[in-house]
């Protein structure tokens, strides 16, 4: 029989009691993975508390309540763990989780491909054995922090004589290795969050597929929705937490961490705090009395509700033992339909001022910064356009997509560069 679960008190009296702002990022961050608050709705024995998902809400309140960083997000966390946790061995869980969950190593994610984006089961990386190894080559593109990262979660191609989405297998793949070259792509940001990445000969050792080989996409699915569940308005919130890591000292004291700015720190800002910095917005860009611009914000932050609750609904099912659902495409579409939103008020409250960059501007460039990286929500995780379909054939039961290469081998479509 399971111990009974701790409720939220217990985490705050730990909060108080451990939270040290001059403990260095490193050590806290190690501290928080082994008492498992830092990620309570993970099992036990995998660096979590087993929680459901309203008391993970709490805990996430008695930390902030506290004013303790919360722990390291990124691919790693939300998830490279989540599928390893789900279709990994127990040793893979030993392996990879503990220098994840303690910031030390970064992780990224190689699936998309110039020629496999939305129809990702289309992908060309190939992966065939030598030995008790596999040796990768291919291209992959829109890779989110691999410049940083340790570790990939990687999707390739095993078999070309079957239908596309049966011959592809799941692994972890190390970065750091001769046969992996990471190419920064500039945004309109100015920064380089997304890669491309471009494997020649990397190897991958077999006791690295995660699942079944040939089997990997029901992997990649899951993982999929972990992302999009990560993409919606609480994922986002969370992201102001923690931190992404690859991008902190580990070393500094945990109680001096910030955003750092960067593409997503508009984002998590306006999704932290429940929506308190959208709300305040009219005030702090002293327009209160501007009645249009208040209808316009509380109309944002309803709609910021709505997703909250969406996102609740999907960690309910996660801890009911039910697996990701439509519900996550819900959630992922309203999320980029509310940046979007976020983007265009914010813009309009601050004027003219939505022109400048810099910390002189109101919130220190945080709206500009949205603004401009508001447009990859709407792609990460799956685009719009893919979210739609699924709720189309899966929650309202319209005709399915035809979908004429469903049963064709792989190997004969005409597909990217195999013509």
């Amino acid at each position: 029989m399971s111990a009974p679960i701790p409720d939220a008190r217990s985490a705050e009296h730990w909060f108080q009691e451990a939270w040290d702002p001059e403990m260095s990022l490193g050590d806290w961050w190690q501290v928080l993975a082994l008492s498992g608050w830092g990620f309570p709705t993970w099992p036990e024995r995998w660096f979590g508390r087993g929680l459901d998902s309203q008391e993970a809400r709490r805990v996430q309140a008695a930390r902030a309540s506290v004013g303790a960083v919360g722990p390291p997000s990124g691919i790693g966390v939300m998830m490279a763990g989540p599928a390893i946790i789900d279709h990994g061995t127990d040793e893979q869980c030993a392996r990879f989780l503990p220098m994840m969950v303690n910031g030390q190593e970064v992780w990224c994610q190689l699936f998309s491909e110039p020629g496999a984006g939305s129809d990702l089961a289309g992908l060309q990386c190939r992966a065939e054995r030598d030995g008790d190894e596999w040796l990768v080559n291919g291209q992959k593109v829109w890779t989110s922090g691999a410049q940083f990262a340790k570790w990939g979660i990687l999707i390739a191609r095993t078999r070309t004589d079957v239908p596309k989405h049966q011959g592809i297998t799941y692994f972890v793949i190390d970065m750091d290795q001769p046969g992996i070259e990471v190419r920064p792509l500039r945004e309109m940001t100015g920064g380089a969050t997304f890669n491309e990445v471009f494997l020649s000969d990397a190897r991958v050792p077999d006791e690295n597929v995660i699942g079944d080989v040939d089997r990997g996409w029901s992997v990649a699915v899951t993982t999929l929705a972990h992302e999009r569940n990560s993409l919606g308005a609480s994922g986002m919130a969370g992201a102001a937490g923690g931190a992404i890591i690859g991008r902190n000292d580990l070393s500094r004291p945990a109680g001096k961490l910030s955003s750092g700015g960067g593409e997503m720190a508009g984002i998590a800002a306006a999704f932290g705090g429940g929506g308190d910095l959208i709300k305040s917005l009219p005030a702090l860009a002293d327009r209160a009395n501007d009645r249009i611009l208040v209808d316009k914000v509380m109309r944002v932050y309803s709609l910021m509700e709505i997703a909250r609750f969406t996102s609740l609904r999907v960690q309910a099912a996660a801890a009911a033992g039910r697996g990701p659902g439509p519900e996550v495409s819900t959630g992922k579409l309203l999320a980029s339909q509310l940046v979007a939103q976020l983007r265009d008020v914010g813009l309009e409250a601050l004027g003219p001022q939505g022109q400048l960059m810099g910390d002189e501007t109101l919130l220190g460039g945080l709206l500009q910064q949205l603004a401009l990286f508001s447009p990859a929500i709407s792609i990460a995780g799956g685009s719009d356009q893919i979210q739609r379909n699924i709720i189309g054939e899966r929650v309202l039961g319209l005709p399915v997509e035809p979908r004429l290469d469903k049963d064709v081998p792989f190997s004969e479509l005409s597909v990217g560069t195999q013509r």
